[in-house]
């Protein structure tokens, strides 16, 4: 039962939830009853909303005599959004450090290997062979070989541990599950430091360090960042702005700042970008600390502590604050098992997306592909380097001069357009909903003619403009994520409003019980509302990885076909990739044409 509690929208509800289930069992209750009685539900929804809009103000600029000042709610969201956007930036930079070298590292390994069976003689006195001699097929079909594998263990490791880490993300707090994501990226640092520095260790031996991806890996971390920034605004264009910085910062970090510093240090010592990731990556912890808690956390955590504390006291607290610890160990009974949460985590996402319209599923259908798609970018560093004979630190400074682009593309030219969108828009010309929609045709146009193109570039001079090309979609996350909370996803009105009489015999066709049918309604209600992000973006992410677990071991299997054949047959997974976008197009004009249903 305290776990059907947690899923309760406010902790002072119990009368309520209580004499709704009471009335529903007397089968001589009047209708007119049960308007009143969820009715009065909603007014409470709306209350705990507004406690919570002031108890964040007052948190984030507390005032000596009135601890309920109004503030500029974007203002707030701007300040609060900050230290999301320096983690991001710590861990992509970190990530991206780590790129580079494992592909070196690996190439290394597998071309001394080759030529120490079939040409000694190239073998240098310190057990080194020149890189331009490990461009050959075979040393390369072996690199993709064990990177498909170590993404694919990577993506599989992650996909199984996502709704259980965030299960207990929701439970605990999100602090300790951002905390424990950092431990496999450091693993993946020192074990390729390790494969590298130990000749006696095999080079296949690398792949054991993706497995740790159990402790939380790219869907659990931007699960839980992701949601965090969905909350902190209703607004879409700023939700889609703080989206689209972001994945600016990400971009600039990953594939642009990372890069030429991994390419820099290489040149003096080739493990010295790994110890640099590490380093980042224990900085990131102090940043977790200045993360506030997100809503969700509170709600589910709100009916648990009101008797004892009061109204939403941890709403403005951080992530890593030491009350969430204390309250856990004072109150063990509280907590009915880590299994028991997933179990409750399967049921949430499951009853939101049977109740959610079709519309929602094609926004599904659209992540996994373009998940999918994106997988050809892991391929793309190895791309550059066989097809063109370049060297791993040359094509990192590559890398960065197209990421520079990306940055001021998503950073300021989209969040300006945006803007002066909405202000030249005319009253009822159309809806968010519809813009959004544009605007994510538009940037799979471009995605579809940059993949093609890349795959087609038969030099260097013809790949640049071709990046460049494909770089004009990355702003796709920006809108497809800002479609989560427009109106044409939502589920039917019965099912996420307290205030008719048709959302109890609703519930009831959907559960005979009644207990079960509220929770799923509850569920419903929290992912529909300001609120309730986080499982949403749960769901996507799992949607996203499912991509990448298809598209990791696909893009790997046609890129080791390609360069077997060789020629234009190496473009063969942008080729794919160009095909996945092409259909997501397709699927979007769908949800254009169905409307919100």
């Amino acid at each position: 039962m305290a776990d059907n509690a947690a899923a309760s929208p406010a902790g002072d509800d119990d009368g309520l939830d209580v004499r709704l289930r009471r009335e529903r069992s007397v089968s001589s209750s009047s209708s007119k009853r049960r308007r009143h009685l969820q009715r009065e539900h909603q007014q409470h929804w709306t209350g705990v909303q507004l406690r919570h809009s002031r108890s964040r103000s007052a948190s984030r600029f507390p005032s000596r005599h009135d601890t309920t000042t109004a503030v500029d709610p974007q203002r707030a969201a701007a300040t609060d959004v900050r230290p999301l956007f320096w983690l991001v930036a710590l861990v992509s930079l970190a990530w991206s450090l780590y790129q580079l070298p494992l592909n070196r590292v690996i190439e290394r390994r597998l071309c001394v290997d080759y030529y120490r069976v079939h040409d000694p003689s190239v073998v240098e006195p310190d057990g080194s062979v020149r890189e331009d001699l490990c461009k050959g097929d075979a040393v390369q079909q072996g690199l993709g070989r064990i990177q498909g594998v170590m993404e694919t263990a990577w993506v599989v490791g992650d996909f199984v541990m996502t709704v259980p880490l965030v299960a207990v993300a929701e439970r605990y707090g999100h602090g300790p599950v951002l905390l424990l994501n950092l431990v496999p990226r450091i693993v993946l640092l020192v074990w390729t430091f390790a494969v590298d520095y130990f000749e006696q260790i095999p080079v296949n031996a690398i792949i054991v360090a993706p497995l740790f991806s159990v402790f939380g890996g790219d869907c659990v971390f931007n699960s839980i960042v992701y949601s965090l920034v969905s909350s902190l605004t209703d607004d879409p264009v700023l939700r889609a702005t703080f989206f689209g910085q972001m994945n600016a910062i990400s971009s600039i970090f990953a594939f642009q700042l990372g890069p030429a510093l991994a390419s820099a240090s290489m040149s003096l010592l080739l493990w010295l970008p790994l110890w640099f990731g590490i380093i980042l990556l224990l900085l990131a912890i102090p940043v977790m600390s200045a993360i506030p808690a997100p809503p969700r956390w509170s709600l589910a955590h709100s009916r648990h502590q009101h008797h004892d504390h009061g109204d939403y006291q941890q709403e403005g607290a951080p992530l890593l604050s030491s009350q969430t610890a204390f309250t856990t160990q004072k109150h063990p009974h509280r907590y009915q098992g880590i299994a028991q949460a997933i179990s409750s985590r399967f049921r949430a996402i499951a009853n939101i997306v049977a109740s959610y319209p079709l519309n929602f599923t094609l926004l599904l259908c659209g992540f996994f592909l373009t998940s999918l798609a994106s997988s050809d970018t892991k391929l793309l560093t190895q791309y550059i380097s066989k097809r063109y004979q370049w060297k791993f630190t040359s094509v990192g400074y590559l890398l960065s001069g197209k990421a520079i682009f990306n940055f001021a593309l998503l950073y300021f030219v989209i969040p300006a357009i945006l803007r002066w969108r909405r202000r030249s828009r005319t009253k009822g010309e159309d809806d968010d909903t519809e813009t959004t929609i544009t605007y994510a045709h538009i940037c799979l146009v471009f995605s579809v003619l940059g993949a093609m193109a890349i795959g087609l570039s038969s030099t260097i001079w013809l790949l640049v403009p071709s990046l460049l090309l494909y770089a004009m979609g990355i702003a796709l996350p920006m809108f497809t994520y800002s479609l989560l909370k427009s109106p044409a996803m939502l589920p039917p009105p019965k099912l996420r409003d307290g205030d008719n009489e048709g959302t109890a015999a609703s519930l009831e066709r959907h559960h005979h019980d009644g207990q079960q049918g509220e929770d799923a309604r509850f569920e419903i209600a929290i992912a529909a509302s300001p609120l309730g992000g986080a499982q949403l973006f749960s769901i996507v992410m799992l949607v996203k990885t499912s991509g990448m677990l298809v598209g990791a071991p696909l893009m790997a299997t046609l890129w080791v076909h390609g360069v077997g054949v060789g020629g234009a047959a190496l473009g063969l997974p942008y080729f794919v990739s160009a095909t996945c976008y092409g259909l997501v197009i397709v699927l979007f004009t769908r949800i254009k044409e169905t409307g919100s249903v």
